[in-house]
């Protein structure tokens, strides 16, 4: 029995309930993290000793880190996670490149604009997170020139974590530049019925 622990308003939460939901994979969460708690019980944390979300439950076996469980939920139903094996590393590098590029550039312009008091609020630390994201979803961009998905011809794995990345940055109050190519690929992404209650969630 699959069961995913974490709140909705986490990104790497909602990375693997979108896959969940374009996999057609019946997956319970229970909330965890932030004012849910749970994350600093014994248990948990004999599960997923950083004390993050998400944790991912399958039988008698557990799986934290977001983009490793989208990883694990493509490979056990056999889609979206490529058989060749170029095109496979082709998606692993997109989504590291995610989580270790991307990010951390929107990270802190996304906590100033929605967790942080307005009286709070740093306009230099979101201007900085703004020049350094900005150039890397023209990056997206122009890649998206050249082919339909992230891996290429075909929706896989790597898709799914840009796709909640470019929803939160674009959720930010904030204008942007226009990016056709970037957003004819999100505008197939809000088209499907299985990024509902996910990419149509206002920011938390």
């Amino acid at each position: 029995m699959l069961h995913l622990w974490g709140r909705l308003s986490s990104i790497n939460v909602r990375k693997v309930v979108l896959c969940a939901q374009v996999l057609g994979i019946d997956l319970p969460r229970t909330d965890a993290g932030l004012s849910y708690g749970v994350v600093d019980t014994p248990d948990y944390r004999a599960n997923n000793p950083n004390g993050l979300v998400p944790l991912l439950q399958d039988g008698d076996y557990t799986l934290w880190e977001s983009n490793a469980i989208v990883r694990y939920l493509c490979a056990r139903e056999g889609n979206l996670y490529p058989s060749d094996l170029q095109q496979r590393f082709n998606a692993e590098r997109w989504m590291d490149w995610q989580q270790t590029t991307l990010n951390p550039a929107g990270s802190p312009g996304f906590k100033q604009w929605i967790r942080t008091a307005p009286a709070q609020r740093n306009a230099e630390v979101i201007a900085q997170s703004v020049a350094a994201t900005e150039p890397l979803f023209s990056l997206l961009d122009e890649h998206l020139s050249r082919q339909a998905f992230m891996a290429g011809d075909a929706l896989t794995m790597a898709d799914l974590p840009v796709a909640c990345e470019v929803h939160r940055w674009w959720g930010l109050p904030q204008p942007r530049p226009a990016w056709p190519n970037l957003e004819r690929w999100y505008a197939g992404w809000l088209a499907m019925p299985a990024s509902r209650g996910v990419l149509d969630l206002p920011l938390s």
